[in-house]
């Protein structure tokens, strides 16, 4: 992959309805080592670029690159493949299985891609010690707080270790304490270098600890702006404003 660009956005547009643009001409990228914020009001089109760069939803126009391929060239099992092996979504409202505990939670992408039982089960205890999640492994989703139930959705999305992580409001719902920790997991991430981390928000405190932000607005991406390291929150946040 040219410059370690694991996804990549060029001139996406996307049309609801009754002519409503959700998307304007967008271009964008991610790279490995990268974590980069998507922030804008609601209805600014986030939700829906996310969709399009996971291969969840058609583009209407422009083109969508995932780990160097083309998604309009592949079929529908091929993006679905493609998806399952390069990409893990973080939902606002966690999609966890109310039915699976903690640990089966976890283990479940891998059954999904069909690999052995045993497979799913390592995984899953290597993602309750990493995530610190021993105590909870037997709970289910409804014992479970907000904070811990987006820290088993984000261990979730990487079990398949993806390259790729895409985070939709992942922070909304939650209180300020467990939304500092949620991010400092996904900074963590990113400064692995082996994965990437394109997080949408609506928060710019949350945002400011990205290394790049994209401001969306009706549909178009309105401004990027690079956040050097060292810089004080209020000077961030005064650039963001």
């Amino acid at each position: 992959m040219e410059n370690n660009i694991l996804v990549e956005a060029i001139g996406l547009r996307k049309v609801y309805g009754a002519g409503v643009t959700a998307l304007d001409g967008v271009d964008l990228s991610v790279r490995a080592g990268e974590f980069v914020a998507l922030v804008g009001p609601t209805g600014s089109g986030k939700t829906t670029l996310l969709s399009l760069l996971a291969g969840l939803e058609e583009a209407d126009d422009g083109t969508v690159m995932l780990m160097g391929n083309r998604l309009a060239s592949l079929s529908e099992d091929a993006v679905s493949d493609l998806r399952g092996q390069s990409v893990g979504m973080i939902y606002q409202s966690y999609n966890l299985f109310p039915g699976f505990n903690v640990r089966e939670n976890l283990g479940l992408p891998l059954r999904l891609m069909m690999r052995p039982p045993f497979d799913a089960h390592l995984r899953s205890r290597e993602l309750v010690e990493s995530f610190g999640l021993a105590l909870l492994a037997e709970r289910y989703p409804s014992e479970l707080s907000g904070g811990q139930r987006q820290l088993v959705a984000i261990a979730r999305a990487l079990a398949a270790n993806p390259p790729l992580v895409l985070a939709d409001e992942p922070t909304a719902n939650l209180d300020s304490s467990a939304a500092r920790h949620i991010v400092a997991r996904l900074r963590e991430l990113a400064d692995t270098g082996n994965h990437g981390v394109l997080m949408a928000t609506h928060d710019l405190r949350i945002a400011s600890q990205a290394d790049r932000v994209l401001s969306l607005r009706d549909g178009r991406i309105v401004k990027e702006t690079v956040l050097e390291p060292g810089r004080s929150s209020r000077e961030v946040l005064a650039e963001l404003a």
